[in-house]
């Protein structure tokens, strides 16, 4: 059962280093440079690596590092990709804490004092994590105030995640001990498009999780060329994402899990009725891709042979048997409400519990 301990206030400034890897995002990067170095009752550094962005970042970098001696930057002469531009970061922490921050995000002011609290207090804590706050241009005013926190043994927190199918956490909100982070190693180079989750599975099968609960912790950009619109993009390549990284660690010979297995299985389990949900609606809102659907169908079907069973595939079916001209059932009408209520709710859920 996860425990909720009275939050204690920090008795030492612990060290710090955020990793800001950087590519095109040279407009960005001052602002996500800043909310680092602003950060309060901590000791930061900051490490920018440009991954030979051409769009000056590099610049950017150098000018960012002569104005402040807690600043390094390193210019890559060829791309080398973000996984192998990340583990170069990590390569590179010497500090007691460790954060990755896209250039295209921020934290929220305090966020490092807040994180690295819990984990000082609760040393069997790998990682921390909170509220991140989504926006385009203009920021929003963050909620500072701690309503709690929330530790989970990392065991429970990974069977939450494979019961759900679903990564609870954006990124730039993680703080991460760095002795955790050198036990479990850097980014897989096998899983580009879910590397984080894999990354958090990972540690939480050595160490437990916390969350702060009620303040916000970082700002997450969303606009056109994000990594998760670009990338990342399309519901299909998330779903495929997610399930190798339940695979690589759940499935791993060389540091077996505790159930492992069987949490793969429900992990698969839960990405087929995901896959199948977003087929209904897809299908629903008159999808002008009817390939996209059918793919769904396969995945889900390849990930949980027993998906024509699942009453999402059964009404996924009706659903295609119905011809084009008949009126749409009432049901229909019904399930599409039912669905955006189901929503919001696990919305809130989730903005009050991180899970």
């Amino acid at each position: 059962m996860s425990r909720h301990p009275r939050p204690l206030p920090l008795r030492r400034p612990p060290t710090v280093s955020v990793i800001i890897p950087c590519y095109n995002y040279g407009h960005y990067l001052e602002g996500a440079v800043n909310s680092a170095l602003d950060q309060a009752g901590v000791e930061v550094d900051v490490i920018v690596i440009d991954d030979a962005s051409p769009d000056g970042s590099g610049d950017v970098a150098a000018d960012l590092a002569d104005r402040d001696p807690r600043v390094r930057a390193v210019r890559h002469v060829h791309n080398q990709g973000h996984i192998a531009t990340y583990n170069e970061g990590l390569a590179m922490v010497e500090s007691d804490y460790v954060v990755l921050l896209s250039a295209d995000d921020l934290l929220v002011p305090d966020a490092l004092a807040r994180a690295t609290a819990l984990m000082e207090a609760h040393p069997s804590v790998g990682f921390v994590y909170g509220h991140p706050l989504a926006f385009t241009d203009r920021a929003p005013d963050p909620k500072l105030d701690v309503r709690g926190w929330t530790i989970w043994s990392g065991h429970e927190w990974m069977e939450g995640r494979s019961r759900r199918g679903r990564n609870c956490i954006f990124c730039p909100e993680v703080v991460m001990r760095n002795s955790v982070q050198q036990t479990i190693g850097g980014y897989d180079p096998t899983q580009p498009h879910s590397g984080d989750f894999e990354m958090w599975l990972r540690a939480s099968a050595v160490a437990d999780v916390g969350r702060i609960n009620g303040a916000s912790q970082a700002y997450y950009r969303i606009h056109s060329d994000s990594m998760q619109r670009t990338v990342n993009a399309g519901h299909l390549t998330d779903l495929e994402g997610r399930r190798a990284a339940f695979a690589s660690v759940l499935n791993s010979s060389e540091r077996p899990v505790p159930r492992g297995p069987a949490l793969y299985t429900q992990a698969c389990r839960a990405l087929a009725i995901d896959a199948l949900r977003r087929a209904l609606a897809d299908h629903d809102n008159g999808c002008s891709e009817p390939d996209g659907v059918k793919d769904l169908m396969a995945f889900a079907r390849r990930v949980w042979p027993y998906a024509p069973s699942l009453r999402e595939w059964k009404a996924l079916q009706r659903r295609i048997r119905r011809p084009a001209a008949a009126p749409v059932p009432v049901s229909v009408a019904c399930s599409r409400v039912a669905r955006d209520l189901n929503g919001r709710v696990r919305w809130r859920r989730w903005r009050w519990s991180g899970v």
